[in-house]
Order: structure tokens, then C-alpha cells, then sequence
């Protein structure tokens, strides 16, 4: 209701304008021209400050509003977050300040400096003193700000810290696919050639190369720890996708053929969030932030966040893919036979 009240004054006010332009057509037609004009003249001047004023109505108004629905007062869920979140914090601040000042003097001075016939104007065709702060101080400032994006942006696609948690997610229409390594901390090579879902390798890994054989593969739900740096291989099996980590404040293309890589360090849990933002449902998106194709809107993820122990616990319940392709070599299950073991390493070659 409030909505439909505040879009019937604004058509109200526009109305208003329009019948106001009117009324002057036909004033000018009583009076002539030229001392019509000239009161047109005074009439666009007050309305200059009456949109100046209620266009920073509705800025503060907006922000007031939607404000607490963005990402902002929650706080980066990343120590490399953080970084981002003060970089955008001084952009803002610096782009804020620039905007309201402009504005206020665009509108001011047509309001101020309107015609009159008690002011001469002064004319002037070159300064070099003006061009040089107008041009000079945004670009020293879009420099300052173009440095420290740079900065962080080498940070975090660096190399990534010793012992960080490596974790592969790759993205298709419309879906992602997360790859951990086993014990031996390595994950096994792949080969577009190998992909099968039918065949429980959807992610065409070969299982000819011995790393590959306790890796995990689980879908759309991805396990971190808290506190530890995560170095995410990120990959895509069709179109460009983008591996979207709003509350983290990272973003990385996924590009067919091209591996890219980014890291960043958790440092809430899932837990934790869910009583920082009050929001019992809160949960870590991982968005695709590349247009994809016609089922885009739903490519989403989550991320859980969790101890160490908790983080154990959960891949402990998980089997490597190997043994779901080839269940017959589980060692949970039954042995598999002499003839049946070399049966299946001669198929792993081929």
C-alpha cells in the first residue's frame, strides 16, 4: 500500500509540472513572448531547487530503506572480505562525496546564476588552472583506488598459504560439481574425453592415475573449515560461469578449458552467522554471476562452514568416487576376486 501511494504522488507531482508548463504556453500567448520567457526562466529556477531537494530526499530515503537488506551491515564472512569491504567503504565514500557536490552545485547555480538583467556574464574560453584540478586530482584519486584493487585482487589469486584446504568445484548447466582430495591431499588428473555420467565420472577424472582414487565428489553443498585458507580450482564442463561467494566478497570466472584459481580464509561458521544476522535459515550461496543460459537464476550452492572436527566427521561419511565407479574393488564390501581385480585395472588402463 505504501508503495502504491508513493507511485501515485509522483505521477501526481508530474501531472502537477505538466499543467504548471501549460498554464505558461498560454500565459506567454497574454503577455507575449519575451516576458513569458523570462518567467519560464524563474520557474525552471525554483524547480531546479525543488528536484534538488527532493532528489536527496529520495536518496536518503532509499538508503534508509534498503540499506539493511544488503550485505553490507552483516560484515564480510572473509579475512580477505574484509579488505574488500573497506576498499568499496572508501570508494564509496570518495564517489559519495564528489556525487553531492556536483549535484548540489549543478542545481544551485542554475538557480543562482539565472539570467538577470542587473548581472553581466563573464566569458572566459581556456584555464589551465581549472583543467589541471579537474583533471588532475580524479585521476591521482582513481589511481589511489585502482592500486589498492589491484592489491587485494594479487592477494587472494596468489599463491595460497601453506596448508590450505584445496577443494575443485566446476560448474555446467545448471549445476556445480565439488571435488575433494583424499589423504594424500592431491587431486587426481582428468580428461574431458573420460567425462560419463553414466558411468559415475561426470567430471571425466582418470582413474589410471593413482591420486585420483580416494578423491571425493559430492554436488552443490561444499564443506570448509573455520580459520583455515581455502584455495578453490575452479573449472567448467560448457559456457563460462562464475563462482559467486557474496558473503565471502569472491568471485571468479569459470572458464571451459581454462582452470582459474582464487583463495580466501572463512572466518565464521555457519553457526555463527546464523546468530550474527538473527537469520536461523542463513546459509553460504554460492551464486553463478556469469548469465549462463535459461535455467542461470537457479545455479546455486552452499557453503558450510565448520570446525575441524566437524569438518572431519563429514568427509569420514563420504565414499570416493573410485570405489562408486567401481564398486566391486570397495574394500568395504566383499573382496573381489583375482581374475575380477585384473578385469577392472585392464578397463582402468583403456
Amino acid at each position: 500500500m505504501t508503495d502504491f501511494f508513493l507511485i501515485a504522488i509522483i505521477v501526481l507531482f508530474f501531472l502537477i509540472i505538466f499543467q504548471i508548463s501549460k498554464a505558461s504556453e498560454y500565459v506567454s500567448v497574454l503577455k507575449g513572448e519575451e516576458k513569458s520567457r523570462r518567467q519560464n526562466n524563474k520557474v525552471n529556477g525554483f524547480f531546479m531547487i525543488a528536484f534538488l531537494v527532493a532528489g536527496l530526499i529520495g536518496v536518503w530515503y532509499c538508503n534508509k530503506l534498503y540499506y539493511p537488506k544488503t550485505l553490507f551491515p552483516q560484515g564480510a564472512a572473509s579475512a580477505e572480505g574484509k579488505n574488500i569491504d573497506t576498499m568499496l567503504w572508501i570508494t564509496i565514500a570518495v564517489t559519495g562525496a564528489v556525487f553531492f557536490a556536483t549535484q548540489i552545485l549543478l542545481f544551485w547555480f542554475s538557480f543562482r546564476y539565472q539570467e538577470s538583467d542587473k548581472k553581466k556574464p563573464l566569458y572566459f574560453t581556456h584555464s589551465n588552472k581549472l583543467e589541471l584540478i579537474w583533471t588532475g586530482i580524479p585521476a591521482i584519486v582513481l589511481t589511489v583506488l585502482v592500486v589498492f584493487g589491484l592489491k587485494y585482487w594479487f592477494q587472494f589469486t596468489s599463491a595460497a598459504p601453506k596448508g590450505s584446504q584445496l577443494i575443485e568445484i566446476t560448474g555446467h548447466q545448471f549445476g556445480w560439481e565439488i571435488r575433494y582430495p583424499g589423504k594424500d591431499g592431491m587431486l587426481g588428473r582428468k580428461y574431458y574425453k573420460l567425462t560419463d555420467p553414466a558411468k559415475n565420472n561426470p567430471l571425466g577424472v582418470d582413474w589410471a592415475d593413482a591420486a585420483s582414487h580416494d578423491d571425493i565428489h559430492v554436488t552443490t553443498t561444499m564443506h570448509v573449515v573455520v580459520n583455515r585458507p581455502v584455495k578453490l580450482v575452479i573449472n567448467s564442463q560448457d559456457v563460462i560461469h562464475d563462482v559467486g561467494l557474496p558473503a565471502f566478497r569472491m568471485k571468479m570466472d569459470a572458464v571451459p578449458g581454462t582452470p582459474t584459481t582464487m583463495w580466501f580464509t572463512p572466518i565464521y561458521t555457519t553457526a555463527q552467522m546464523k546468530e550474527k544476522t538473527g537469520n536461523p535459515d542463513f546459509t553460504y550461496e554460492i551464486a553463478c554471476d556469469q548469465l549462463c543460459g535459461k535455467g542461470h537464476f537457479g545455479m546455486r550452492g552452499v557453503i558450510i562452514v565448520e570446525t575441524q572436527a566437524e569438518f572431519d566427521a563429514y568427509m569420514a561419511t563420504q565414499k570416493p568416487e573410485y570405489y562408486k565407479a567401481f564398486p566391486e574393488l570397495d574394500p568395504d564390501k566383499k573382496p573381489a576376486s583375482d581374475s575380477t581385480a585384473k578385469t577392472v585395472a585392464q578397463n582402468i588402463k583403456k
